[in-house]
């Protein structure tokens, strides 16, 4: 085991960092950025990526999934990693995945230059299409070896196909199937974000220590009953659509608190009322309802109550029922064992930490099936993110960026 003198994180560098990266792919007139998975913004921050550990005297790599690969110590062997992504959703702000990313980026550079010679691999992975374009978490899955030859033909959110955009940027999409890393070659995987909420910042807490990833299921739910004319159609013999769908939001609250528990949400995020005109009574409503826990056996009884509230609604309103389930992720548990590490080195730092939950999936969700993993959240001021208000305090991402250094630096082997 290396003993060295006390690293910390160069601020003014990882600053510089945040700042050039958020211009890739910013539009100047809703000063959003734009860098959603495989374009050719997100590309271009790709490159930024490797060019930023090139300049450091660190090799990276691209795999056939597009994710960025860099690392110091032993190239074999299992390697401590440290990721997370810089795709973002359109008109976003400049910290979503990328901090982490970048806050990786710095720890790598900070041991590399105070020449740390790790027992094993000390590597940072920038995953591709974290953010949904194609699916969601789609560099992790396809790293994992979770990915078919049928997600070659996935179609994007905007209809466009992701093996016509690989190849508009010079990849194969076979690539997807290639990045595959055997489950031997992670040997923990930690995982700092933003929050993307308000405990951090409403509890005035520097570091998050996150115990639980949220599970959840997404659902598109299609209710059925006959457009007729506001005037002349009694309340009484109406088939309405709508109060259907009111009605259930209505008693989303309720069905938390029967069948839910403290870390239970619940989300109608979308709804469309047809016809849609002011003079008719609804014939079809379509909404999406999204749901999640941290507990599985929650998150299946939130799915069973949900069922049948809106079958119930269904039959009582005379409305036929259609659900489509849009995606299912189960939750995952950070590692107890890096989280106890990921404690220490707040301890170390001086740094306040909160323990709680993720609400959003990440990265570490997909990695957890075949490695511990550990998360750091730093607070998101007034809770905002995919947004280009999205901000968190300089002193709030170094403490997290230390934090994370500290933690690498334990479970490599390495003692500051």
């Amino acid at each position: 085991m290396a003993t060295i003198a006390p690293m910390r994180v160069d601020i003014e560098r990882l600053k510089a960092d945040v700042l050039a990266l958020g211009e890739i792919g910013r539009d100047p007139d809703d000063r959003g950025v734009y860098r959603m998975a495989f374009t050719e913004a997100d590309m271009r921050g790709r490159h930024w990526i490797m060019d930023r550990t090139a300049e450091a005297g660190i090799p990276a790599s691209m795999d056939g999934a597009g994710n960025v690969h860099a690392r110091i110590g032993p190239d074999v062997g299992p390697a401590v990693v440290m990721g997370s992504h810089t795709d973002t959703v359109p008109r976003a702000g400049m910290l979503d995945g990328a901090l982490g990313v970048l806050c990786g980026l710095e720890c790598l550079r900070v041991m590399n230059e105070a020449g740390v010679v790790p027992s094993r691999g000390i590597e940072l992975i920038s995953f591709s299409d974290e953010e949904g374009r194609f699916g969601g978490m789609l560099g992790s899955e396809a790293m994992c070896g979770f990915l078919t030859p049928e997600s070659l033909h996935l179609v994007g959110q905007d209809g466009v196909l992701l093996a016509d955009e690989m190849r508009a940027r010079g990849m194969d999409p076979i690539g997807l199937l290639d990045a595959r890393r055997p489950a031997r070659d992670i040997d923990a995987y930690f995982e700092l974000h933003i929050e993307q909420g308000p405990v951090l910042a409403r509890a005035g807490v520097p570091v998050g220590v996150v115990d639980e990833i949220t599970g959840l299921f997404k659902w598109a739910v299609r209710l059925r009953g006959e457009a007729n004319h506001a005037g002349t159609t009694p309340m009484d013999m109406r088939r309405d659509a709508f109060q259907g769908l009111a009605e259930f939001a209505n008693g989303v609250e309720a069905l938390l608190a029967r069948a839910g528990g403290s870390r239970s949400r619940a989300t109608i995020g979308r709804a469309e009322i047809l016809p849609g005109a002011a003079n008719t009574v609804p014939g079809e409503v379509l909404f999406t309802l999204d749901v999640r826990d941290t507990d599985p056996a929650t998150l299946e009884a939130l799915a069973h109550a949900a069922r049948e509230d809106l079958a119930t609604i269904a039959r009582h309103r005379g409305l036929t029922l259609d659900l489509e389930v849009q995606s299912e992720i189960a939750p995952e548990a950070c590692d107890p064992a890096l989280v106890a590490l990921v404690a220490a080195a707040a301890d170390e730092v001086g740094a306040p930490t909160l323990v709680m939950p993720s609400g959003a999936a990440h990265d570490a969700q997909i990695l957890a099936r075949i490695a511990p993993v550990a998360m750091i959240f730093v607070p998101s001021r007034d809770g905002q993110s995919h947004a280009p208000s999205e901000w968190t305090d300089w002193g709030d991402i170094e403490m997290g960026a230390n934090v994370l250094l500290g933690a690498v630096m334990r479970r490599a082997g390495v003692t500051a």
